[in-house]
């Protein structure tokens, strides 16, 4: 086979007497016209092309296809290579936005989560505001009144005196309202601080027997009802710490812890409060290898401060700390009187039994201002709440209903459903039941094993 064959035509060699492709056009077209060609002049014979110089052309265009191949390839390498470029700032933008973002979502969650917080508060504070406002009449009159009794209706004219006199005096003298209105054969005497209503009521009651009402005489009678008082306090001050086993307190504190004779809180004497805490907090601690002596002073003077709390600012707990300070008490017995309430975290354990002892003292049932009536039923409903769910065999309400106890049946019951029995529990409580404080619900599941060896 000849190499001519797949040579193309416009380098293939022309056979021997083959006329010139233009040449051969020309003849056509003239035989066509029916004119005779021109003769054009014979053009010198070009030489055939040697297969040395066919196969030079073929690697020549070889190398060249395959530098242009290169070149291809290398300018795709630059044009991937650009595009990895343009790709990483691409993607370090994409990573800074994600990380803004997630920074914009945790300040969004933080606002939130302070805006709800400080929501939940306002509305909290709107509903004590109208708690106080419809308990707080029933309240006040039952805590800052006293009841006093006249022998007759006539009586009430002569402590009234001419224009008014006699009872502008006593109120003058006293610092208490002096109330008479509808109520046959008595006059009601309200202030919020005790000391004063008693002297008042004895102011009173001292007129009354003596028959003669009029300023002088009432200014005279209250003098004599001070003076009586402040007796009273001291010796009731000297009793409670008698009976509470304390000595060495400074004068001015034991005239502030008899003012708390005078004082209740929740309708609980503050003063046998305080003497029942110092003589739970020493056995607590004499049981615990504590202090007996600091735990049993601080329990008595840890409400030192509601003496006070009505003409000082702050906290009874905090105010109370400060005036033992103020007193040289011992500082064991400061911090336990103002971290009484965690309004200042404890740090040694007669601060936690002081705690403890106050939280006993007002917990046991019948010694806050609540009726029978009202403790029994607290109790039962807490019960038959905890009877409603399955798997409960036994309810014990605990802690003058400030805990329940459920025990349930370990083979019904596991562990993650007696979980999810105090939760529900839980919920319930708090869906039907108006109570104060916490309650605490503790669901117990207990498993036996029982041998008997014959």
């Amino acid at each position: 086979m000849e190499i001519r064959s797949w040579l193309p035509p416009w380098i293939r060699p022309r056979p021997a007497g083959d006329p010139p492709a233009d040449e051969q056009t020309i003849t056509d077209e003239a035989a066509r016209d029916g004119r005779a060609p021109a003769s054009p002049a014979t053009p010198p014979a070009e030489p055939p092309l040697r297969e040395e110089d066919v196969a030079a052309e073929l690697r020549t265009r070889r190398d060249e296809i395959v530098r242009m191949e290169e070149r291809a390839l290398r300018q795709m390498e630059s044009v991937e290579t650009q595009l990895r470029e343009l790709e990483r700032p691409r993607q370090v933008l994409v990573k800074e936005v994600e990380e803004e973002a997630r920074q914009q979502a945790g300040l969004t969650l933080q606002r939130v989560e302070e805006e709800t917080k400080l929501e939940a508060e306002r509305r909290a504070r709107g509903i004590l505001a109208v708690a106080m406002q419809r308990l707080s009449a029933a309240q006040a009159t039952q805590a800052t009144t006293r009841l006093v009794q006249l022998p007759s209706d006539e009586m009430k004219g002569r402590i009234i005196g001419r224009d008014g006199r006699n009872i502008r005096a006593l109120e003058n003298l006293t610092g208490v309202d002096f109330i008479i209105d509808e109520t046959p054969s008595a006059v009601l005497l309200s202030s919020f601080d005790g000391v004063r209503r008693e002297i008042a009521r004895l102011t009173l009651e001292k007129l009354i027997a003596d028959g003669r009402i009029h300023p002088a005489r009432c200014e005279e009678f209250y003098e004599q009802s001070k003076a009586e008082i402040d007796d009273r306090i001291v010796e009731e001050a000297e009793k409670a710490l008698l009976e509470a086993r304390v000595t060495g307190v400074h004068p001015e504190l034991v005239r502030l812890l008899g003012r708390l004779k005078f004082r209740t809180s929740y309708g609980q004497n503050v003063l046998e409060h305080l003497v029942e805490c110092a003589h739970l907090a020493s056995l607590m601690a004499g049981e615990l290898g504590a202090s007996s002596e600091i735990a049993r002073r601080a329990a008595l003077l840890h409400d030192l401060g509601k003496a006070v709390s009505h003409d000082v600012d702050g906290t009874h707990a905090i105010v109370g700390a400060r005036l033992a300070r103020r007193y040289d008490e011992p500082e064991a017995v400061a911090h336990a009187i103002e971290a009484h309430h965690n309004e200042v975290e404890p740090r040694t354990v007669e601060a936690v039994l002081v705690q403890a002892a106050d939280a006993l003292s007002g917990a046991r049932p019948g010694v806050r201002g609540e009726s029978l009536e009202q403790y029994v039923s607290r109790l039962r409903d807490l019960e038959e709440i905890a009877q409603r769910q399955s798997g409960v065999e036994k309810v014990y309400a605990m802690q003058a209903g400030r805990e329940i106890r459920v025990m349930v049946d370990p083979g019904a019951v596991d562990d993650e459903a007696a979980a999810l029995i105090s939760h529900e529990i839980a919920t319930a409580v708090e869906r039907e039941m108006e109570y104060p404080g916490r309650i605490k619900i503790t669901v117990i599941r207990e498993s036996r094993a029982t041998t008997f060896a014959k």
